[in-house]
Parts: C-alpha cells; sequence; structure tokens
C-alpha cells in the first residue's frame, strides 16, 4: 500500500485567540492584585473578590466548552494504519510510562496520506514494539488528523491488515498539532495583565496610602472631605476635624495621634485651635476663626508625646482599678494652655489635669 500527498489545517481564529488572552491576562491581574490589596487593606471583600474570580472564570470557561466537547465525543474516530518514521522519548520518568514522541506517516482509507508528529505515554515493557519503519494501527478525530493516538489493542481485523501493509513515508512537512500562541498573543496577555493590576492599584490607591481626597475645589480654608481607609475615617471642614480608627488601634499608640493632627493640618493654613478632645480611637479638633476673640493655641506645639503617658498615670494612680474608657481635653480658656485626662471606671470617674508642658499640677480621686 503506497499513498503520498498532504493534509491542509484549519484556520487559527487569531481575533478569538488575541480575545481569549487579553480576557486570561485580564482575570489573572485583578485577581493577583486583589488579593495582594485586599491582604495589604485587610479587606475582606476584596481579597474574596481575588479569590473568587478566576474560579468563576474557570467555570465559565468549562461551561462554554461544554457544547465543543459534545460535538466531539458524538463524532466516531477514524481508524487507519501508519508507519512509524521516528521514535524518540521525550523525558526520562520515574513512572513505567514514558512519555514518546513518534513520527509517523497515516494511510486513511478515503484520504491522502499525511505526516504528523504527536506525543504518547508508552509503557516501558511496550517500547520495543514500536520501531522505526512499523506500520502500526491509530485513531484520530475526522476534524482533527493531527491529534493522532496509537491503539495498542487493534481488532485481529486491523491487526491482520498491519502485518502484511507497506506504507512509504509521505512528502511534505511534518504536522504537529494546532500552532503555538504567538508573541503578538502573549503580548496582549501581559498587556491586559498590567491593565488590570493598574486597574485595581487605581481603585484602592486612598486605601493603599492613606490619601485624602476632597471634593469641590480648594479653599483658602480648610475645604470639607471626607475619606476612609482600612485604618482610619478622615472628617474635615472649615470648623473642625474629626479622624476615627479602626478597632485594632488606639490614639495610645507611638505617634499616632501626631500622625493624625498632621494628616488633618495638612495642605492648608490652619494651625491654630481652641480644642482637642482624644478619646481612645476617635480625635476631634475644633480650628480657630479668622477674627475670633476665643483664645487659641498652636496645634503644632502640643507635647503629643506625653499624652500616652498623662493616660497611663491617670489610669494606675487615681484610684481606678479597671478603667474602662478615658478623654484628654486640651484648651485654653483661662488664658493658659490646660490639659485635663477624665478616666470613667466602675468607681467613678477621676480627673488629672496638666500645664501647656504635660507637667501634672492636679488630681482628683474618683468619686
Amino acid at each position: 500500500m503506497t499513498m503520498t500527498a498532504g493534509v491542509v489545517l484549519p484556520a487559527r481564529n487569531t481575533l478569538f485567540t488575541l480575545a481569549r488572552g487579553a480576557l486570561g491576562g485580564g482575570v489573572i491581574g485583578a485577581s493577583l492584585t486583589a488579593l495582594v490589596v485586599g491582604a495589604v487593606i485587610r479587606s475582606v471583600p476584596l481579597f474574596v473578590t481575588g479569590l473568587g474570580v478566576p474560579a468563576v472564570y474557570a467555570l465559565l470557561v468549562l461551561l462554554a466548552g461544554v457544547p465543543r466537547r459534545a460535538r466531539e465525543a458524538a463524532i466516531a474516530p477514524r481508524t487507519a494504519l501508519a508507519t512509524v518514521e521516528s521514535v524518540e522519548a521525550v523525558r526520562d520518568e520515574a513512572t513505567s510510562d514514558v512519555p514518546v514522541r513518534f513520527v509517523s506517516t497515516v494511510a486513511p482509507d478515503d484520504a491522502p496520506a499525511y505526516r504528523v508528529a504527536f506525543t504518547q505515554h508508552v509503557h516501558l515493557a511496550d517500547l520495543p514494539d514500536y520501531r522505526a519503519g512499523d506500520v502500526v494501527v491509530v485513531q484520530y478525530p475526522p476534524d482533527r488528523p493531527w491529534r493522532v493516538r496509537l491503539v495498542k489493542r487493534p481488532t485481529p481485523e486491523w491487526e491482520e491488515r498491519a502485518a502484511g501493509a507497506r506504507i512509504d513515508p509521505a512528502p511534505g512537512p511534518v504536522l504537529a498539532g494546532e500552532e503555538p500562541e504567538g508573541s503578538a498573543v502573549g503580548f496582549v496577555r501581559l498587556l491586559a495583565l498590567l491593565l488590570a493590576a493598574a486597574g485595581v492599584l487605581l481603585l484602592f490607591r486612598t486605601d493603599l496610602f492613606d490619601e485624602d481626597t476632597s471634593a469641590g475645589s480648594p479653599s483658602p480654608t480648610r475645604p470639607s472631605v471626607s475619606a476612609s481607609t482600612s485604618s482610619s475615617t478622615t472628617v474635615v471642614s472649615s470648623a473642625s476635624g474629626t479622624v476615627t480608627l479602626a478597632p485594632h488601634q488606639s490614639f495610645l499608640d507611638q505617634g499616632e495621634l501626631r500622625k493624625a493632627i498632621t494628616a488633618l493640618t495638612r495642605g492648608t493654613d490652619v494651625r491654630m485651635g481652641t480644642a482637642v478632645v482624644v478619646q481612645d480611637r476617635m480625635l476631634s479638633v475644633v480650628y480657630a476663626h479668622t477674627g475670633s476673640q476665643t483664645a487659641t493655641f498652636d496645634l503644632d506645639s502640643l507635647p503629643y508625646d506625653r499624652f500616652p503617658a498623662l493616660v497611663k498615670e491617670a489610669q494606675s494612680s487615681l484610684g481606678t482599678g479597671s478603667p474602662q474608657t478615658w478623654e484628654l481635653t486640651v484648651e485654653c480658656l483661662t488664658g493658659s494652655l490646660t490639659i485635663r485626662v477624665g478616666v470613667t471606671a466602675v468607681e467613678g470617674t477621676a480627673w488629672l489635669e496638666a500645664d501647656g508642658d504635660a507637667k501634672v499640677v492636679r488630681r482628683t480621686p474618683a468619686r
């Protein structure tokens, strides 16, 4: 039996391949960035989204391929004879089955012969049965002739045909299946990955970098601002500013209070205040109005580093065995700067009063 000819592969849908590559890259970039950003800003919904998006995408791809796989399964494979031109073990593996690359000429009964290269796992004990020049029985889908597979246990009829057949190698190139994705697809996938990652970072830049966002045009005094991050919530107007920390934080933490005051006055000419009230996770600042006769003080000059020590002293030495809440107030209504710390416990409320240098001048035990 001598058959010589070639076969033409179906053309690849380049536009569909590019779109699929872009969608896959976008899903990978967005999901990975959402996981990282969600972990950094402690956002459970964002972290769960990063886990869920690739799972949903994989499910959609699986469902989209169901009709195609059903059509492929409904088409019976064709059986043909083939001559083995070369046999090469792709790599050594610890298992008994090794991947072997075959180059063969397939000779269908009702179509021209063609050359094809394919890889198939073969048991070590069966390797001597496949040598160059041997005629074997193969199967392949009619619409994908490059997907050739050896028939390890053919029917007696096909065994008899293979034993008496001689197939000359077909001329022409060796078919190796569908063409691999080109550099264009890789570039589109990488670009989509980077754009998706940048989009997630852009959406959550405020949470990541603790930036304040302002609404409306800037004013010479203080615009109204509301910014929320994973660590704090800041609300600012021309008359006052408020910072609320997350549950795991406290203004007794080192540098937390000074950082909050700096954030409230950043980008403005507001430096004078009439009152500062601090609780465990809430800070309120009342700014001085232009032309106001109320006594004011420089917000930057307060002894913030001494505030935690004053609160701890009030908690430990004012007879409040198990302090529950505390409040620190700064004002200068009497003309001199006064710092008051109140601690409330089961026994009542105790007070500590200090001057502008945070030196204690008066203590009032709990009653």
